[in-house]
Parts: C-alpha cells; structure tokens; sequence
C-alpha cells in the first residue's frame, strides 16, 4: 500500500513563505536548495514533508510559475516502484516526468490522474521524515530501472 508522505506548495517567494510555516506550525525546515526544476524548502511534522517549490520555468512543474501558485502535487511513498507504476497505469494514470535518476536520493516518478491532476511516488520517502529510507547496501537495495518510465517531454520553445 502507498503513503502520504509529500505535499508540494508552488510558491512565488519561497523564503517568506518557509519563515511562515516554520513560525507558525513549528516545522522542521531544511536549508534551500536548487534542484534541476525548481528552488526548494522541505519542512516537516516528522511524518509528512511539506516542499516549497519557486518553480524555474514549465519544464517539470507543466504550470507557467509567474502565474500559478497553491498545492501543485502530492507525494506517495511505495514499496516497489515499477508494480506501483503498473498499477497506476492500469486504473488510468498517465506517466508525466521524472525528477532526477531512479538511483538518486531525492528521485520521483511523476503522474497525471485521470482528472490531470499531478502525482508522485517513490520508494525512498522525502527529507525530514521518519519513513525516509537511509543509505541501503548494493545487496539489500531492490535496483529501481529506468525502463518503465517513458521518455521525458521537451520543453516547448516560448513564443516572443
């Protein structure tokens, strides 16, 4: 079975906006990053990570990042990444993109349910909570490939 572990916020200014929550719920606040999509903040309660993310462009968010800001996706933790993506495709979800390699730390396979509605798994949890899967040895870890996922979508050239 898969786990709420995720929430992601779309955000216009992610610094503000992560004083906020810290300050006003007692969240446990990761420093910022960038990641290849997006700057980002996780905060936590422990069990569910909260990201902030001041999307860079359409490229991963498929949202124009001047414009929209609010919940863009949540986050499910599963056991077995490829059984999870059959799964999902045979109830109607359709792949969307992948955040970084299936072997890194932080990767997630990205959907769009039958509504277009954004969604992630993976199988390693997310920063800051106590489902997060530690560093596993190369005989104990499952080896997720990258021959379920489809290939990545271009980025449309904007128009002037």
């Amino acid at each position: 079975m898969a786990r709420i572990r995720h929430i992601a916020l779309a955000v216009k200014d992610i610094d503000k906006t992560a004083d906020f929550y810290e300050k006003a719920l007692g969240l446990t606040r990761s420093p910022k990053s960038e990641g290849p999509t997006a700057f980002r903040i996780y905060l936590s309660d422990g069990e569910v990570n909260l990201a902030l993310l001041q999307y860079k462009s359409d490229v991963g968010s498929g949202v124009d990042p001047s414009k929209f800001v609010g919940i863009h996706h949540f986050g499910f933790q599963c056991d077995d990444l490829e059984k999870q993506q059959v799964q999902i495709e045979k109830a109607g979800g359709k792949f969307f993109f992948d955040l970084g390699d299936p072997d890194d730390d932080d990767f997630e396979r990205k959907f769009r349910d039958p509504n277009g509605i954004i969604f992630d798994i993976n199988w390693k949890g997310w920063s800051l909570t106590s489902s997060k899967v530690k560093a596993r040895t190369a005989a104990a870890r499952k080896k997720v490939s990258k021959k379920t996922a489809k290939p990545k979508k271009k980025a449309k050239a904007k128009k002037k």
